[in-house]
């Protein structure tokens, strides 16, 4: 409230030089109540919590196992592991995204991120119910979160293909894969597994 009630005040102040005492001084003003702006922005920026951004992580094999996006690229997730009284437990995410319902939609859904790994966000934040902030997370912010990424245009439910339009439809080995390398990074050991799903 402060800064709105001084930047008001200068902008005003401003007015009445240029009226008064010509351009030069209007200048310098401005620039100065540019300069407080941007510094009462970068400020409260700052001050704003960052969510933690996930790196991304391809599954090792999956080509090989036949478990591919649409487009034959390889399926991936976000991984980022647990601690204290949450480390043998687990929160599997699927990313959701709907049916792509027609082989021209599917097409389609091959240059999209879920229709391929090439269009996947490198990075993504973990938020909401993957955020590791305890009052963002109470239940889980401790917890090994895990989002798999959608991109076999049927919910990781097909194992089929369109030869003809080059899709791969392999959502359930997508899935397989997926759970193989999480067993091999530490859920084996899990004393509780929760799985979530979103529509988006």
């Amino acid at each position: 409230m402060r800064m709105k009630v001084f930047v008001i005040a200068a902008l005003a102040f401003v007015s009445l030089v240029s009226v008064i005492d010509g351009s030069e001084h209007q200048a310098q003003l401005s620039e100065f109540v540019n300069d407080a702006l941007f510094s009462s922005v970068s400020s409260k920026q700052l001050s704003q919590p960052q969510p933690l951004m996930v790196p991304i992580t391809v599954i090792n094999g999956a080509a090989a196992k036949g478990a591919v996006c649409l487009d034959g690229t390889s399926p991936a997730y976000h991984f980022h592991p647990g601690s204290g009284s949450g480390a043998n437990s687990w929160l599997i995410h699927l990313e959701g995204g709907g049916w792509c319902n027609t082989i021209r939609n599917c097409v389609f859904r091959k240059t999209t991120r879920r229709g391929s790994f090439k269009f996947m966000e490198k990075t993504l934040p973990f938020t909401g119910i993957l955020s590791n902030k305890p009052e963002e997370n109470p239940d889980f912010f401790n917890w090994n979160r895990v989002k798999i990424r959608y991109c076999d245009g049927a919910s990781f439910a097909g194992d089929s293909q369109n030869e003809a339009n080059q899709l791969q439809f392999r959502g359930q080995k997508i899935w397989l894969a997926a759970i193989e390398e999480l067993m091999s990074k530490g859920m084996q050991k899990a004393n509780q597994v929760s799985h979530v799903s979103s529509c988006c």
